[in-house]
């Protein structure tokens, strides 16, 4: 496990968009798995500005998202699929049909489940997982629990999760209850993860899913069990750090 904490967000940015920006030089045809929320999208204007400067072309890449509310439709403002089109998709040279996030208003929501995970399976498990960390440690929205499931499903969402993404939607009430979700062992088989964390309170979650005991209370902390993951802070997430 490698931890990098940078004292700006901009140097961050940088660093995690240079990452993916070198996966697509050296495999053009790469599987990027992304993430949503705030934590990412400064990442994606670097990736943006780079396709604009002709230094990256996802013209033969893949893209699978870590997730989507159920009960929004694709347009719905707050959707993921809307919100990876205006953040990312839009700006680069990425084929649509090359992209996928879950569709949370499907009729069968166990059969989109299964489709998702086939189209992973189908291009061998994902190449880098972007993934950020919920106050909870909750990665994708696989939430806390006795025993997590592997593959993509629905999931419930805590209350801490909904309250901490109503911002978004104006007011709690507005939050989807449920999600569907990529599971943990669904992420841990992607052949590089670079989990990003900002701010001052993640660093506790942070701490916990890094240093202490590997359990299904903290999803995050089953990271540690795996090969290949960067971990990039800023100075407020990594402050714990000696």
């Amino acid at each position: 496990m490698n931890i990098r904490i940078f004292n700006s967000s901009e140097d961050l940015n940088a660093t995690a968009a240079a990452v993916i920006a070198g996966l697509l030089l050296t495999k053009p045809q790469a599987m990027l798995g992304l993430a949503t929320g705030s934590t990412p999208i400064g990442i994606y204007q670097r990736l943006a500005d780079m396709y604009r400067k002709g230094q990256v072309s996802f013209a033969r890449a893949f893209a699978v998202n870590l997730d989507e509310y159920v009960g929004l439709s694709q347009e719905h403002p707050q959707s993921y699929r809307r919100f990876m089109n205006e953040h990312l998709f839009q700006h680069i040279d990425i084929p649509i049909a090359h992209t996928r996030v879950p569709d949370g208003n499907a009729v069968d929501l166990a059969a989109e489940c299964a489709a998702h995970e086939q189209a992973i399976l189908d291009h061998g498990h994902v190449d880098l997982q972007l993934l950020g960390i919920g106050h909870n440690g909750h990665i994708g929205f696989n939430e806390p629990g006795h025993s997590l499931t592997g593959s993509t499903h629905v999931v419930d969402l805590e209350e801490r999760t909904r309250t901490a993404n109503a911002r978004f939607f104006g007011h709690i009430d507005a939050v989807p209850k449920q999600a569907i979700t990529m599971g943990v062992g669904t992420i841990l088989k992607a052949k590089q993860i670079v989990l990003v964390a900002f701010g001052a309170d993640k660093a506790d979650i942070i701490k916990q899913a890094l240093t202490g005991p590997v359990t299904t209370e903290c999803p995050a902390s089953l990271l540690q069990c795996h090969p290949n993951v960067l971990i990039l802070l800023d100075q407020e997430a990594g402050g714990w750090i000696n």
